[in-house]
């Protein structure tokens, strides 16, 4: 892969994502299915979608007639602040946004099969490459993607939207694998209904995808009256392309409210939303981000982090960030957060960094701390000088109790104060404390060292750790891979002749050989509709009799009668020739 600093620089959870593109296992009909895309989009995406399309296929080197390699890709994405790296299929939706988060384009490795052309659910490199790419080199779409994923990463999820996940990868793998039975297909799509049906109250994760889908995947840009695609599952479907633009798809102005707004990744959407401009996204972002924990903090924040049950992060307004698995949380009479427990390894950090002697291994068996005032002061404990602590008898070395309005108790033996660069108290460490609440109690001498948080309130809470290199937080990698097929002899066969028609039309050699070829796919491959396409591409073009340019027609004809679904695949190929 071509050496990219944003790649070096990725945290070891996300580089465990990464695999190899392995660009010779492309097949000559894969090249063949990229290359039929892509002539249409250039054909029709130039009349309909955003006019940073064409040009930013330009700029990120996505070309027409091959299948981009991801190292050539990098090697030009690098000049515009971006770089690239293949997975396989689907990945969990907070990984793929952290990626977002680094400017990190993230191309699946596979390509859809010929008889999924018009449309794939499951991610290939049509729809993150032709797709994704050509508008992250617009400045301001680019701005709202990475912002996105700076949110989008840290949003909880529930076990549910996991659930989900792992049934959409798993529908999307055995879809795209040629040999799969009817009915294991069947299966995989009652399971995701089963699911949907049984999600609950959506989790920050759900809502903020579906902002995702309706602007990244299935976006408009404009107005309602003339609205033009920039949605990569749009851009990436020749089909649906096409049909999004008709009346019968309903066509809503953007607003945080498509949040409310569920989505099948199965089928085409039956409405889509307009945003007027590309900084218009980034306020509604905006919008939902305040109403995410991230923002609000406080006991709602908490209780996500609890109910999420992985790793999260509380943010004292001290700074103190507090990141582990959280399992309990006290409150008063108004409800109010007066003290939280982590159970297992926690650690501290302040600004994203780990504070020094605050690793998993130091809190290995959990932290609980206060929150709130002191009892007789409405100043925050944090904002205290070296004066103030003195005044409360709270000096290192001595005896001190500390109570708080919520009415926790705090006994020990001061042994340090901890401040932030800002001169805020983040902790004060105690030796032989107790610890109580209401005659209950929260820590005994004999546990140990107590190192008490500091702060009025919680500000923010989010998913996963704030130092995550720290914390060695990984993320969940599927088990299950996309299927490799192994072709049979026959199915090579029509590869070789897809090649040798591929190089015809390159070089404009061996021409003879077109009939040869021809008389093959009438007795062998008399279902083939693409390459009889290209060859008749070469035959208008070439010096070729008549008799042959006839026959091929009258067969490509017969074919869209026969089958209805290759009809507009076949006419739009002749308007491609035509052109």
């Amino acid at each position: 892969m071509e050496t990219n600093p944003i790649i070096e620089n990725l945290p070891k959870h996300l580089k465990q994502y990464i695999v190899d593109q392995n660009y010779d296992n492309y097949t000559p009909i894969d090249h063949a299915v990229w290359r039929y895309v892509m002539r249409q989009n250039f054909n029709y995406l130039s009349k309909v979608a955003h006019p940073a399309y064409i040009e930013g296929l330009e700029k990120t080197g996505i070309t027409i007639d091959r299948i981009p390699n991801v190292t050539g890709a990098n090697r030009i994405l690098r000049k515009i602040g971006w770089a690239a790296v293949n997975v396989d299929g689907f990945i969990p939706p907070s990984a793929f946004m952290e990626f977002q988060k680094y400017k990190v384009l993230v191309i699946a490795a596979d390509i859809r099969q010929l008889k999924h052309i018009e449309y794939t659910p499951a991610p290939d490199i049509i729809h993150e490459a032709a797709g994704h790419a050509p508008f992250i080199a617009v400045p301001e779409y680019s701005n709202y993607l990475v912002e996105f994923g700076n949110i989008g990463s840290k949003a909880f999820s529930s076990a549910k939207d996991y659930e989900l996940y792992e049934a959409i990868r798993h529908l999307s793998i055995i879809k795209e694998y040629p040999y799969t039975p009817k009915n294991e297909i069947e299966e995989g799509e009652k399971r995701i209904e089963e699911i949907q049906s049984n999600m609950g109250e959506p989790s920050e994760m759900a809502l903020i995808r579906r902002l995702h889908w309706w602007t990244v995947e299935y976006g408009l840009i404009g107005t309602l009256q003339k609205p033009m695609i920039y949605g990569a599952g749009l851009l990436s479907s020749i089909g649906e392309s096409s049909s999004c633009m008709k009346d019968d798809v309903k066509k809503i102005p953007y607003t945080i409210h498509a949040m409310n707004v569920e989505f099948d990744i199965t089928k085409p959407q039956p409405q889509l939303f307009v945003t007027p401009s590309f900084e218009y996204l980034k306020e509604v972002l905006n919008q939902f981000a305040n109403t995410m924990a991230l923002s609000k903090g406080g006991l709602e924040g908490i209780e996500k982090a609890i109910n999420s049950k992985n790793i999260a992060t509380i943010v004292y307004s001290s700074g103190l960030q507090v990141s582990g698995l959280f399992t309990e949380v006290i409150t008063d009479a108004k409800s109010e957060p007066i003290y939280f427990k982590t159970t297992g390894p926690t650690n501290l950090a302040y600004n994203n960094k780990e504070l020094p002697g605050h690793n998993k291994s130091y809190h290995q068996h959990g932290f609980s701390s206060p929150i709130g005032l002191l009892v007789n002061t409405n100043k925050p404990l944090e904002l205290f000088t070296d004066a103030d602590l003195t005044e409360i008898n709270i000096r290192i070395g001595k005896e001190a109790q500390l109570n708080f309005q919520s009415g926790v108790v705090i006994k020990g033996q001061v042994e340090k104060i901890t401040r932030n660069q800002e001169s805020k108290i983040m902790l004060i460490t105690f030796s032989n404390c107790e610890v109580s609440y209401q005659n209950k109690k929260l820590f005994d001498p004999s546990w140990g060292i107590f190192d008490m948080a500091v702060g009025e309130k919680i500000i923010s809470a989010f998913s996963g750790a704030a130092d995550k290199e720290a914390f060695d937080e990984q993320y969940a990698v599927p088990t299950e891979h996309t299927k490799k097929v192994e072709y049979d002899e026959q199915t090579k066969n029509l590869q070789a002749l897809y090649k040798e028609v591929r190089k015809i039309r390159e070089t404009n050699t061996d021409q003879e050989k077109i009939s040869q070829i021809w008389n093959t796919i009438k007795v062998n491959y008399n279902s083939d509709w693409l390459l009889p396409i290209e060859i008749l591409e070469i035959t208008e073009k070439g010096k070729y009799n008549s008799e042959l340019n006839t026959e091929l027609k009258q067969y490509l004809n017969k074919l869209k009668i026969q089958n209805a679904s290759l009809s507009k695949l076949i006419l739009d190929g002749f308007n491609l020739i035509s052109n």
